[in-house]
């Protein structure tokens, strides 16, 4: 064999083993495409939303704080109310147009609505189409978070029929004007690419096809080498070989990158209107259009938050090509060129505002869903947090911590605090702070911070005494003196009060509404400290603390949830609902995977709990409580218990009006004295909180075992008009005492009784 036969050999041995190599690497990049792009194609994330504001004649709400609500949620206001997502108001009405949502009972089509108002509240609803008055309606809520993946990918998919035409016949138009025509390359482009290239002496420019560019984002790395190169077109052409080009158009509005929040990436154009402008695309105009699109390009780059005017001069080009290609006017163009971005500014976390309340949200899912149907499954979770609560406890912990931290002359951002709010009917959760920083997906005191809870736990002493009506009631003599307690190890307690006085014998309500340790103390001695522990954890205590007589005044370490779940047993009249955070969880099509219904159920008696809620509405109006009503109007019947802890360590407040409960913690995460008692620092933050959510009256149902009797508080017995200072006390039934105290009138108040006793027979 010649030299040239033999070279001529080697060349086609050569030639095949590439060929041979080039089929096998084609069938394998063939598979990978059909395996990954052909099944589920994107990990969903599980949206978060918020309860939805409901609108109804007689809704407590103004309407500047109407507005507020539709410009969180991303509603335009205009001067005419015109298109989903729009509104226009006047001196004393609103004009809006809701959008369509699909609810978890069913969707809700887009509708016009004139709401008009008056002393704080919504006179009536009328829709403007029909002019028919509207008993309920409900606005789209507010998406609060996403549960994505630990690589931190995220997205809201849209389909391509539901997308407006303007975007992706502007994205064709900017990013490959030939996508109908090519094969998945374009040779052109390539060989322009090609030869800037080879100038360069390396990548330095692409030529992708919007097919190659989703190749690149679906299944390859973003390095600019020639391998990469050849793969990607490769791939590009049989990714056309098995799908349509509406499929790979739609798929590319899912899966581009268009930003960045910290580490969660903003992938499509569904997510990126809401990242930058805070509503959907379907309420766009072109120059936002213009923007999104030019940010395909390279998000980073032209990011509008951080490059505002190298993103204008990008936004304004991609308009001048719309403008050319007659998908806008140039009238329109001439306008659009000179409105702003009108890029919402950034909250951090992005679209999870709520940090604390979404990490809630997912520990009340563990163990019903897998962590992968939660990041992959685009489950659609709808939650009990009221945004205008949130943002009220929000707001008065970060605005009311620079004032404590002044007035203790405390070094700046010293003090921490966590707060919840519940509804007292339900059991949801309303609202949620972990920390100072709102918005830090960081360390969450609202759920772990599990700290003393001091005097918080003393209601629950006085509960069980309580539950002994033939033994205690309201107005039993307490021994308020010095005690000693022989604890385990040979060690002493002793007790004192926060004065470091001791009153002599005070009446149980007195004891409890001032926070009197030694009285709180002699009674629980005398009811047992088991008796106590099992008032605790029957009103919702899951943790079992050490039975030791420390806990009568709060050594028993709890997290503010914790607290909430106690003290929303006592607001519930002794009906314990476990407070939860979920309604309703959907999948991505709508349908419900499953339903969070009200569990309720009686754990603790409700005439001593009825009690027990008088004597806490006493420490409100005189007690440890009572500059809660320098804040609070008067007219607000409201109950609660203030809590502090040894050295001033930690300052709490639970406590509660007719609607609403809140819980409030202050202190340091250093365990240091913070210097602040219940009520100099806890209560400040509580009384202001519920002021904003113009909070109900309590107003407890009596129970029929119930009776209130006028009673002298001097001697506990029964009073009439003949005593001063009488005071009408509810007892259990048959448990009042039987004496008129010294100061009734002698005769006429008895011949009453006779005669009631005579017409009884």
């Amino acid at each position: 064999m010649t030299r040239r036969a033999r070279l001529l050999s080697v060349l086609f041995i050569i030639a095949s083993v590439g060929l041979i190599g080039l089929c096998w690497h084609l069938i394998h990049l063939d598979g990978v495409i059909r395996t990954h792009f052909a099944g589920v194609r994107w990990a969903l994330p599980a949206q978060v939303y918020a309860a939805p504001l409901e609108l109804y004649p007689g809704l407590q709400l103004d309407r500047d704080e109407l507005v507020h609500e539709l410009e969180r949620l991303g509603y335009r206001r205009l001067r005419k109310a015109q298109g989903p997502g729009t509104y226009s108001m006047d001196a004393r009405s609103v004009d809006l147009e809701t959008r369509y949502f699909h609810f978890w009972d069913g969707p809700q089509s887009s509708a016009q609505y004139r709401l008009q108002f008056g002393d704080g509240r919504i006179n009536s609803v009328i829709d403007r189409v029909s002019r028919n008055p509207v008993a309920l309606t409900r606005l789209d809520p507010m998406p609060i978070g996403s549960i994505h993946p630990a690589h931190g990918e995220d997205r809201v998919l849209v389909r391509l029929a539901d997308v407006p035409p303007l975007l992706p016949a502007g994205l064709i138009l900017v990013e490959d004007r030939q996508f109908y025509e090519h094969f998945g390359v374009d040779l052109s482009s390539i060989a322009r690419a090609a030869w800037a290239n080879l100038r360069a002496g390396r990548v330095v420019q692409g030529g992708s096809t919007i097919t190659q560019q989703l190749v690149k984002n679906f299944f390859l790395s973003s390095r600019q080498t020639w391998a990469r190169k050849a793969n990607e077109a490769l791939m590009a052409i049989l990714l056309e070989l098995h799908f349509s080009k509406n499929e790979i158009l739609e798929a590319y509005l899912n899966e581009i990158h268009l930003g960045q929040d910290g580490g969660r990436a903003i992938h499509g154009f569904g997510l990126a209107s809401h990242f930058y402008f805070s509503k959907p695309l379907s309420e766009l105009h072109a120059g936002e259009f213009a923007l999104l699109v030019g940010l395909a390009k390279g998000a980073s780059y032209y990011n509008p938050r951080r490059h505002p005017k190298r993103a204008q001069a990008r936004r304004d080009l991609v308009l001048r090509l719309f403008a050319d290609a007659k998908l806008i006017s140039q009238q329109d163009y001439q306008q659009l060129i000179k409105l702003p971005l009108g890029v919402t500014p950034l909250r951090r976390g992005g679209v999870e505002r709520y940090p604390a309340f979404v990490e809630l949200v997912r520990r009340q899912l563990k163990g019903q869903y897998r962590d992968e149907d939660l990041t992959h499954e685009g489950l659609r979770i709808f939650t009990t947090l009221d945004p205008r609560a949130q943002e009220a406890l929000e707001t008065r912990i970060v605005e009311e911590l620079p004032v404590l931290e002044r007035s203790k002359q405390l070094p700046k951002d010293a003090l921490e605090s966590a707060g919840v709010v519940s509804s007292v009917e339900s059991g949801e959760v309303m609202a949620l702070v972990g920390g100072r920083d709102v918005r830090f997906a960081g360390f969450n005191r609202a759920l772990d911070a599990r700290r003393p809870i001091g005097s918080l736990a003393k209601p629950f002493v006085y509960l069980a005494a309580l539950a002994q009506p033939q033994h205690y009631n309201l107005l039993s003599p307490l021994q308020d003196l010095p005690v000693e307690v022989h604890l385990p190890h040979g060690a002493v307690w002793r007790p004192e009060n926060y004065s470091k006085e001791s009153h002599g014998e005070v009446p149980l309500y007195l004891a409890l509404a001032n926070s009197y340790n030694q009285a709180t103390v002699n009674l629980g001695l005398e009811v047992g400290v088991d008796a106590v522990m099992e008032g605790l954890r029957r009103a919702g205590l899951s943790s079992a603390p050490d039975p030791l007589p420390s806990a009568f005044l709060g050594a028993v370490d709890m997290s503010p949830l914790d607290v909430a779940q106690i003290y929303s047993t006592l607001a519930a009249a002794g009906y314990r609902t476990p407070l939860k955070a979920i309604r309703e969880v959907l999948t991505q099509d709508g349908t419900p995977l499953q339903r969070y219904p009200l569990q309720v159920r009686q754990s603790l008696p409700e005439g001593p709990v009825f009690l027990l809620n008088w004597v806490l509405e006493q420490v409100m109006i005189f007690g440890t409580g009572r500059s809660a009503y320098s804040v609070v109007s008067p007219a607000i019947r409201l109950a609660g218990k203030t809590g502090t802890t040894d050295d001033f360590r930690d300052s709490w407040f639970a406590g509660y009006g007719g609607d609403r409960l809140a819980v409030i913690w202050v202190g340091r995460d250093d365990n240091k004295p913070a210097g602040l008692t219940g009520a100099s620092g806890a209560l400040r933050v509580w009384s202001r909180v519920m002021r904003d959510l113009k909070v109900r009256s309590f107003d407890p149902l009596q129970p029929s075992t119930v009776n209130f009797e006028l009673t002298d508080p001097v001697s506990g017995l029964l009073a009439d008009d003949g005593c001063a200072q009488a005071l009408s006390v509810p007892y259990i039934q048959g448990m009042a005492p039987a004496d008129y105290a010294p100061c009734a009138r002698r005769g006429e108040p008895r011949v009453l009784d006779w005669f009631r006793d005579l017409l009884g027979r």
